[in-house]
């Protein structure tokens, strides 16, 4: 019996327990990330509502699945210029009640992108990167993020979900970290350059 287990009640034991692994198992890539990692395994393991159950802000702090898509050939990642948000993001969505965060990806990808999600080999069907961001606009809330890595043939997205996305741009890990941080994601930056190590790392191993 872990230390956290007695926080874990029904009727969401099991997707409780299944988070705390998931993000148990991410590596930390900043003393940022930590303090991140720290807060949601706190958030999880306490009995929060994990779930998102009215638009925009019930509860206050919910959990979402982003997916980076990589074209392997061209070394490019997709971003989406998100509507509400009016920032460069990666794809992704609100986890629903119950829903493994896997299964957020693989919906939204097919939802907003129009293609089958295919884990990438860096990381299989696990979260690279994990960040607690509270968000701009209306109804402000936080996200507890989970960052997935996919792998699609550019040339395969052919339309997007043009309610969700303004347009949509492939960018090389160099062109990203050029791109002014105001414009994006503010974690985009670092989810990066912990793509790049991990990348290398494999390459390497």
């Amino acid at each position: 019996m872990t230390s956290t287990d007695h926080l874990l009640t029904a009727p969401d034991e099991q997707p409780r327990a299944r988070l705390l692994e998931l993000v148990g198992a991410i590596e930390p890539w900043d003393d940022l990330e930590r303090t991140h990692l720290e807060t949601a395994t706190q958030w999880i393991a306490g009995g929060a509502p994990l779930y998102r159950a009215r638009k925009p802000d019930v509860p206050a702090m919910h959990l979402v699945s982003y997916f980076v898509v990589l074209d392997n050939t061209s070394k490019q990642l997709l971003l989406v210029a998100h509507r509400k948000a009016g920032l460069w993001l990666p794809a992704g969505g609100h986890v629903e009640p119950g829903e493994d965060p896997w299964a957020t990806v693989v919906r939204e990808c097919h939802e907003e992108l129009g293609i089958e999600a295919m884990a990438s080999p860096v990381t299989g069907e696990h979260p690279l990167f994990l960040t607690v961001t509270r968000t701009r606009g209306q109804g402000p809330h936080t996200d507890v993020s989970l960052w997935y890595l996919l792998n699609a043939d550019a040339h395969t997205i052919t339309s997007y979900d043009q309610g969700e996305f303004n347009a949509i741009r492939w960018l090389t890990d160099e062109q990203v970290l050029k791109e002014p941080a105001e414009l994006l994601d503010p974690h985009m930056h670092r989810f990066t350059r912990k793509l790049q190590q991990a990348r290398t790392r494999r390459h390497h191993g």
